[in-house]
């Protein structure tokens, strides 16, 4: 009977604790620097969470090591759904395959909560580069192997994987230069101090749409209403190439059932809200929240499908 009394007084409390959750302010980390993708959406999420649950939610950037000094930061703290991480988490599953010894295990040590949404990557080049095509800048790189610099937010993430996965299927050669994050790969472009990039289009559109870069291509299946003028990558001669930035929520593994559902249930009904998908599609981004299982199937099938690609390409991330 202790036994028993002992159980229930302690599911009591885990559902009191979920009722009145949450009860403090909230921090979201950042993984980059100012200015990306993750950081934009950040921003624009958080003041909607306090304005629902009356909490401050606190977005704090945390950049390094390609996103893992971030990403290592939650999964070491409590996991009580105050600390959460907004990240690329396809750069995050991708991590698993190009750094060897990674800190943590992105299969397990995240609770996953929501995926958030998907800006496609936009294939963009400095204006002094002579190509308005796909085929024009792979005939332009194989004429000239290794001259081109491929400017990507960080070593192993997705914009370098999507280049990586170009270079694959065209048999070009390009320079990869990392930079801290998509602010700072786009900066580098647009002063001209790298040649082509892949990075989100959430980031990276409005220096397309100000003449700071020539878009050649975007990753999506199809054209997005943002751009309806930019042809896919696909659609250039790469049939089923598709990649981007695929932004999603996570906590440190072993948060409470009650809580992820009930952050995931809030922060479906934030992002479903019309003017945050009004303001998604403006930015050529695509909201794609589902439930926590779905988005978890979504991350177990992705780390296969990058451990693939980054096998088969024998690149060296370290």
């Amino acid at each position: 009977m202790k036994i028993l009394a002992a159980a229930l007084l302690t599911l009591a409390a885990s559902v009191a604790g979920a009722q009145t959750y949450p009860s403090k302010p909230m921090r979201v980390i950042v993984p980059y620097a100012p200015g990306g993708t993750s950081d934009i959406l950040a921003r624009q999420i958080g003041p909607k969470l306090t304005d629902a649950w009356g909490q401050p939610v606190i977005v704090e950037n945390k950049p390094g090591a390609n996103g893992n000094v971030g990403a290592d930061f939650v999964a070491k703290s409590p996991a009580d759904g105050y600390t959460l991480l907004l990240t690329d988490v396809g750069g995050l599953v991708i991590s698993a395959s190009v750094y060897p010894k990674l800190p943590f295990d992105p299969s397990k040590d995240f609770s996953p909560i929501v995926m958030v949404s998907y800006s496609p990557h936009v294939l963009a080049v400095h204006p002094s580069v002579p190509v308005k095509s796909v085929k024009e800048l792979i005939d332009m790189a194989k004429a000239q192997p290794g001259k081109l610099n491929f400017a990507v937010s960080g070593i192993g993430g997705a914009p370098q994987l999507a280049g990586i996965e170009f270079a694959q299927r065209t048999g070009v050669q390009w320079t990869y230069i990392p930079y801290k994050g998509g602010s700072d790969a786009v900066a580098a472009v647009v002063a001209g101090q790298a040649d082509v990039l892949f990075n989100g289009m959430l980031a990276t559109w409005p220096s397309v749409q100000g003449g700071r870069l020539r878009a050649l291509a975007i990753s999506s299946a199809q054209r997005v209403a943002a751009a309806p003028d930019t042809p896919t990558v696909a659609e250039q001669g790469l049939p089923g190439f598709e990649t981007g930035s695929f932004q999603g929520i996570v906590g440190a593994a072993g948060m409470p059932s009650e809580t992820v559902t009930k952050l995931n249930a809030e922060l479906i009904k934030v992002l479903n809200s019309a003017d945050m998908k009004e303001r998604f599609a403006k930015q050529g981004t695509e909201v794609r929240a589902g439930t926590p299982g779905s988005f978890d199937s979504w991350l177990q099938s992705e780390q296969a499908r990058w451990a693939r690609v980054v096998k088969e390409s024998g690149t060296k991330f370290e």
